[in-house]
């Protein structure tokens, strides 16, 4: 295989990855600047716009397909090309911690500017599946696959199971399973936002899925294997969806009109990510994966920078949207209520396109820099 055909590969990974942080960008420009129209989880169709309905879908993608890229670069780093398998534990394990320390810390506080209330999301979840895939990556690659099979299939079993605040198991599921508040009394809230469950079982799925990209499989056939579960997965997600059998909460039913049933079909419980919202999202993920591989062009190149330093993205995009928002506040004003916020889902958008051509040229340079570096600490973001 040619080197150009590697490149190509492997840059599959960052353009996907470039492209669910931009859609991440959209979704928390509009935390800020529209938060005066909240969402539920899941969505109330008889609440909100479609317009604000198929923006807050679209960040659907970004965790559960972040989390599994997460998982298969892990099998990627564990057997490098031309060279002997090594362990991936070790780096896991420091990774997962740091990302841990990360959200407690500085990311947390990008949300609000305070530290009045800690919440443990996106990336403490990533950061806790690491760890967990630390743990189990020295088993056999087909018993990490079943695992995460039982937990991504099985996980909505246990959505009967509910714990009392003053019952003993009830932070250890609000943590693993429920979301919720595991202190209200102390100097500083705690919640538990991201339910940890799911996102262990899609991290070792993405694991399993690494042989797909080893440098011995041919291109094609990986991306027939890429086309096949994805469709799978959106026909499986269409029976179970379509009859209301299984992995979904919040049954769905036909509407006063087509987009509100389209709307209806398509609402999925995230917290936590129930089985129709990991097979529509990874379907998708699948599908996109395999398209990438075949495109060369301006959008992928571009795509591929702001994939290609994720972490330094995410942090300095909810600073970036943290001072924006502040200096309208003070040089505009309060508009709605005690916030400023725009009126339009388009505005949203626009402001984002803005922030992300804010974001390319910093996010091109770190990248390059992180490339060249020989700092372990760098290699992390």
């Amino acid at each position: 295989m040619t080197q150009e055909k590697k490149a190509a590969r492997i840059a599959s990974i960052d353009i996907l990855r470039g492209l669910v942080m931009l859609i991440m960008l959209v979704d928390h420009a509009r935390e800020h600047f529209f938060s005066h129209h909240p969402v539920t989880d899941p969505l109330d169709i008889q609440e909100v716009s479609s317009s604000l309905f198929f923006t807050r879908l679209s960040a659907h993608l970004c965790a559960p397909i972040f989390v599994f890229l997460t998982g298969l670069s892990a099998w990627l780093y564990s057997n490098p090309k031309n060279k002997p398998p090594r362990s991936a534990t070790s780096f896991l394990l420091k990774r997962g911690l740091f990302l841990i320390l990360l959200e407690v810390t500085i990311i947390n506080f990008s949300w609000s500017a305070s530290y009045h209330t800690l919440y443990l999301q996106v990336i403490w979840a990533i950061g806790i599946s690491m760890i967990c895939l630390a743990l189990l990556i020295k088993l056999p690659r087909v018993w990490i696959g079943i695992i995460g099979f039982i937990i991504v299939f099985g996980h909505n079993i246990l959505t009967p199971i509910t714990f009392d605040k003053t019952e003993l198991g009830y932070n250890f599921w609000t943590i693993l399973h429920d979301r919720g508040y595991l202190l209200t009394d102390g100097f500083i809230n705690i919640r538990a936002s991201y339910p940890i469950l799911p996102w262990i079982g899609v991290i070792l799925l993405g694991y399993f899925a690494g042989p797909l990209y080893h440098h011995q499989v041919i291109a094609a056939k990986r991306q027939k294997i890429l086309i096949f579960l994805g469709f799978s997965s959106l026909a499986l997600l269409a029976i179970l969806r379509g009859w209301n059998i299984y992995g979904e909460t919040l049954p769905w039913h036909t509407q006063s009109t087509i987009i509100q049933s389209i709307m209806s079909f398509l609402n999925y419980t995230k917290y936590p990510p129930s089985l129709h919202f990991l097979l529509f999202t990874l379907g998708i993920g699948f599908l996109l994966l395999s398209y990438f591989e075949k495109i060369h062009g301006t959008v992928s190149k571009i795509l591929k920078v702001y994939g290609s330093a994720p972490m330094f993205f995410y942090i300095v995009h909810l600073y970036l949207i943290l001072i924006v928002h502040g200096i309208l506040l003070l040089t505009v004003g309060a508009n709605q209520g005690r916030a400023f916020g725009v009126s339009h889902i388009y505005q949203i958008w626009l402001i984002s396109i803005a922030l992300s051509f804010l974001l390319y040229f910093p996010t091109k340079k770190f990248s390059e820099y992180k490339r060249k570096s020989s700092s372990k600490l760098i290699k992390y973001f």
